[in-house]
């Protein structure tokens, strides 16, 4: 069975493993044991400020980066569309909803991550170079994942910690592929693992 195969109850935003324990050696995560019966459960996981929340950027049609990309250019990059800017504005109006009105918030230094970031409008934003997407050199995967991983373990994460980032960094280290906007949230379990607790996907 996919490890990775998810619930999306009726009238409910959640989506949650199916699985039970599983562990992602590669990525040392640990799937949940038991399933969030809502996505108050994630919400209140993420007010206890023990949680990260892994953030796929919002929409920005397209796929891939174009072959003239650069770093700080955004003309140069896929950008979020009207429906993107929408969507990353909702997701922050629904972290305050659930109260929680300021979070430490980190970005890869794409542009479509950055303004996702920027739109939810939950604190200053930090560019983290270990959340830039290694979708063009998938030989990075390895060693940027586990970079991730140290960086995570040395965050106190006394308050609610926000990383946005691409599809293929939240599916290398969690084994979820989000769809855009999606949050998965995490926190730490044994031995240096992580555990998916779910996720809350916009509609």
């Amino acid at each position: 069975m996919n490890p990775s195969l998810r619930c999306h109850q009726p009238g409910l935003a959640t989506r949650c493993l199916l699985l039970g324990i599983f562990v992602l050696t590669a990525a040392g995560v640990l799937a949940p044991k038991a399933l969030p019966a809502d996505d108050r459960v994630l919400w209140r996981a993420l007010r206890s400020g023990n949680h990260v929340a892994m953030i796929r950027h919002a929409l920005a049609p397209g796929f891939g980066d174009p072959p003239h990309f650069e770093i700080g250019r955004c003309t140069t990059q896929r950008n979020l569309s009207d429906q993107g800017r929408q969507q990353a504005v909702a997701m922050g109006d629904r972290f305050r909803a659930h109260g929680i009105a300021a979070a430490r918030v980190y970005s890869s230094q794409w542009c479509r991550c950055l303004d996702t970031a920027e739109r939810l409008a939950l604190g200053p934003v930090e560019a983290l170079p270990v959340l830039n997407s290694f979708f063009q050199n998938f030989a990075r995967q390895e060693a940027q994942t586990r970079q991730l991983r140290d960086w995570l373990a040395q965050q106190a994460l006394t308050q609610p910690l926000v990383l946005v980032t691409h599809q293929v960094n939240i599916t290398a280290l969690t084994g979820v592929y989000p769809a855009s906007g999606e949050m998965v949230v995490i926190r730490p379990a044994a031995s240096g693992q992580w555990q998916v607790i779910g996720s809350v996907a916009m509609d």
